[in-house]
């Protein structure tokens, strides 16, 4: 047993989906099967319940987890302290984030990390995700939590989970009691949305054409929290994601659907750069809190 087996096994268990168990670690999933096949051989014990549509963890699985994920966290900082003994507990570390992660995600993860690390320092700007890229890429910024650019080949991109945008409207809108809304019912309906040079509003274009609909887009604003507050105040409805929203009596977030607008956050940095230990610490404290959120 090497310790690369643990890695794959721990990494698979974390997203129960070889496909993005295997994009994570950089490797083909036939690679991915195979080591986690060696695994299972050498302890006599299957690890996975593959007979489903969705990869399960069995008991033993379960169990071998329960003990190794400390046990590989111990390592890391072992081998991180041996590579570089101050860079574990100093240095800076720059990260970009768009709104919806900014609002929750990141603060808990930068949280969780000086827990760890209180001699570093965090610097987080709330930006675009094209601004996030561009960022990254002239090297101004460690690490975004971001959506995948879509000409950037220079960038590295690890999806984190699926996210579906919701309708958000007030309590008193006529669509607030409805327990789902089709995207064709938006059609010359009153919305204010992100602007254009946003992806998330990108997305959206996509799907209300998709759906034939054209909606009244009678403002623009290029931040969620002030886009809530008009919602709260008008009878305007927008789309944003549920990580953005906290939850309030006078507010109401609705699933969309046919087609329900999906997209998938994740990491970005620059390939083949020198990631620091404080990079990857960070990006392994967002992969652990984000799995909270896997669609």
């Amino acid at each position: 047993m090497e310790l690369r087996h643990l890695r794959y096994f721990d990494t698979l268990a974390e997203t129960l989906n070889f496909t993005r168990a295997a994009e994570r670690l950089h490797v083909t999933q036939s690679t991915l099967s195979h080591q986690i096949r060696q695994l299972e051989e050498e302890l006599s014990l299957t690890l996975f319940d593959r007979s489903s549509k969705r990869v399960t963890l069995t008991e033993a699985g379960e169990l071998l987890r329960s003990h190794l994920v400390p046990a590989l966290q111990q390592i890391d900082r072992g081998l991180q302290a041996l590579s570089d003994p101050g860079e574990a507990f100093a240095g800076e570390l720059h990260i970009g984030a768009t709104h919806s992660f900014n609002t929750r995600l990141v603060p808990m993860c930068v949280s969780a990390f000086l827990a760890h690390h209180p001699n570093v320092r965090v610097s987080v700007e709330e930006l675009s995700a094209e601004l996030i890229a561009r960022r990254i890429s002239s090297g101004h910024l460690d690490l975004g939590v971001s959506y995948r650019p879509t000409d950037k080949p220079e960038l590295w991109f690890e999806p984190l989970y699926n996210e579906e945008l919701r309708l958000c409207v007030a309590a008193s809108h006529p669509l607030a009691k409805r327990r789902r809304v089709r995207m064709v019912e938006l059609h010359q309906k009153r919305l204010v949305l992100l602007p254009r040079q946003f992806s998330t509003r990108g997305l959206l274009d996509d799907c209300f054409e998709a759906a034939g609909a054209q909606p009244l887009v009678v403002a623009e604003l290029n931040s969620i929290a002030p886009m809530i507050e008009l919602i709260r105040q008008t009878d305007l409805a927008g789309i944003i994601a549920e990580t953005a929203f906290t939850p309030s009596p006078d507010l109401r977030l609705i699933p969309l659907e046919d087609p329900a607008p999906i997209r998938t956050p994740g990491l970005l940095w620059k390939k083949g750069a020198n990631r620091s230990a404080t990079v990857k610490y960070m990006a392994s404290v967002i992969r652990r809190a984000a799995g909270g959120h896997g669609g």
